[in-house]
């Protein structure tokens, strides 16, 4: 028996494995469009699922189809929906055409899966056709959008989620630490007192707006332009298709999905795809920053700052002993810099859209999903593998807040600018102590000194009033 069946298309015809459930338009695809070696994105394909079975059910009850092929094309497509099917959506995840040969592999899967649930020969599409029945009253320019718009509210709900975690872990650890009593630094140089505790609450902050961001990009997201077909006309589509589709595809999803009002614009301007990146590139940001005060705090450990203990991973070095990297903030920084990468070119792919469609959007979906996936993991990892785990160096942190003439500051209120400078400099040329300096030179008590220092009064939102230096 022969391994493959022969297909035919616009440009003639070729061979296709005889048990693939994709046809002749992958194939083409798979020839024309080795580049990533990265199949399209599974939350894209579970999404084009969800839209075939939106626009299979408004069929449906158009009456379209005999019972039988309509019950199979709504199987094949829970099917696709829930992931059963992703073996067989092989095309590259960059391609020409705007999506075209995506939509047209899952087309053919979808086709070929009902074939069998039929018990009908795989290809046999006089029986249920790719084109005629799968995609009936669609287009590429209308269904790969939508697709990409429920794939990525879909995603974005799972990294909100693990934002709020991350976030929750910084509280967690702004209570653990709020007694330890820590130099505060700018430019990197010492400058006031602060606790750990201050630290962790300002990173969960931080992450608390870009959890808000997120939970906002739903709305930039729901408008959706399926029923438009190819240039948003509705070309090809009956009216009552038009209006149904998305109240099915809502209903599916569970999303809060809304047919554009005009769809013309919907079909050919992507720019909520750019302002939802940005809004990815924000959290990026914070991750970038919070990363490398985490590894700057955990320097050393011995001849840095070693402010922070960070939960050992992995050994270090290949020619080191001993030596043990801050490996989960590495990784997170650079799964934060391809997300900022990303977001330029998101814009410049939506940006070279021309006239009526954006032909670049299998750009902007491995690009988008790559950076929600990608944050969801690095948020996952940060908080398990280090946020959660980490320790205070509280003897190392008391002894940097004595030494240190950034503890200086804390004293001006009572002892004056020009003494307290006086009484900085004294440390420097010396090498002795602030504490033993402050309270040999009569400037303060013992008592006074480190109740100075102490949590409450460097956590105090602003400084007593007093009547000046003495």
């Amino acid at each position: 028996m022969s391994a493959y069946r022969t297909e035919k298309d616009l440009l003639g015809q070729l061979e296709v494995p005889e048990q693939a459930l994709y046809g002749i338009h992958t194939v083409r695809a798979l020839e024309n469009f080795p580049l990533t070696g990265r199949k399209v994105s599974r939350a894209l394909v579970h999404a084009f699922g969800a839209v075939k079975l939106a626009c299979t059910r408004t069929n449906r009850e158009l009456g379209c189809w005999p019972e039988p092929k309509a019950q199979a094309l709504e199987d094949a497509c829970t099917e696709m929906m829930e992931g059963r099917l992703d073996d067989h959506i092989v095309v590259d995840a960059l391609q020409g055409g705007a999506g075209t040969s995506t939509n047209m592999n899952v087309n053919e899967v979808l086709a070929n899966r009902a074939l069998q649930l039929l018990d009908k020969p795989l290809g046999e599409y006089g029986t249920v056709n790719p084109l005629e029945d799968v995609n009936r009253h669609q287009s590429t320019n209308d269904t790969f959008p939508t697709a990409l718009k429920v794939a990525a509210i879909q995603q974005l709900r799972l990294l909100e989620r693990e934002v709020v975690a991350l976030l929750e872990a910084f509280q967690a650890q702004e209570k653990a630490l709020a007694h330890v009593v820590k130099i505060g630094r700018t430019q990197l140089q010492d400058a006031a007192l602060t606790t750990l505790g201050r630290e962790m609450s300002a990173y969960a902050d931080a992450f608390a707006r870009d959890r808000w961001r997120i939970y906002k990009c739903e709305e930039r997201l729901r408008v959706v332009n399926l029923g438009g077909t190819a240039i948003g006309t509705g070309l090809a589509a009956p009216r009552q298709y038009i209006f149904k589709v998305v109240e099915k595809l809502r209903s599916i999803t569970g999303l809060g999905l809304a047919r554009a009002e005009n769809l013309i614009d919907a079909t050919q301007n992507v720019d909520a795809f750019v302002e939802v990146s940005g809004i990815l590139k924000a959290l990026a940001t914070n991750l970038l920053k919070i990363s490398g005060d985490l590894r700057f705090l955990s320097s050393g450990p011995d001849a840095g700052i070693g402010e922070l203990s960070l939960p050992h991973r992995q050994a270090g070095s290949s020619i080191m002993p001993g030596k043990v990297n801050p490996v989960i903030p590495e990784a997170v920084s650079q799964a934060a810099m391809v997300v900022m990468s990303n977001d330029q070119t998101i814009a410049q792919a939506c940006a070279m859209g021309h006239l009526e469609l954006n032909p670049f959007l299998p750009l902007v979906a491995d690009a988008l999903l790559g950076s929600i996936d990608l944050l969801n993991h690095a948020c996952s990892i940060l908080r398990r593998f280090c946020v959660e785990q980490l320790e205070a160096n509280e003897a190392r942190c008391r002894q940097h807040v004595i030494n240190s003439t950034a503890s200086v500051t804390a004293l001006v209120s009572l002892i004056g600018y020009q003494k307290a400078t006086e009484l900085a400099q004294q440390v420097a040329t010396t090498g002795r102590g602030l504490r033993e300096l402050a309270i040999e030179g009569g400037l303060v008590t013992a008592e006074t000194f480190d109740e100075l220092i102490s949590p409450e009064s460097v956590t105090r939102l602003g400084t007593p009033i007093n009547k000046g230096p003495r």
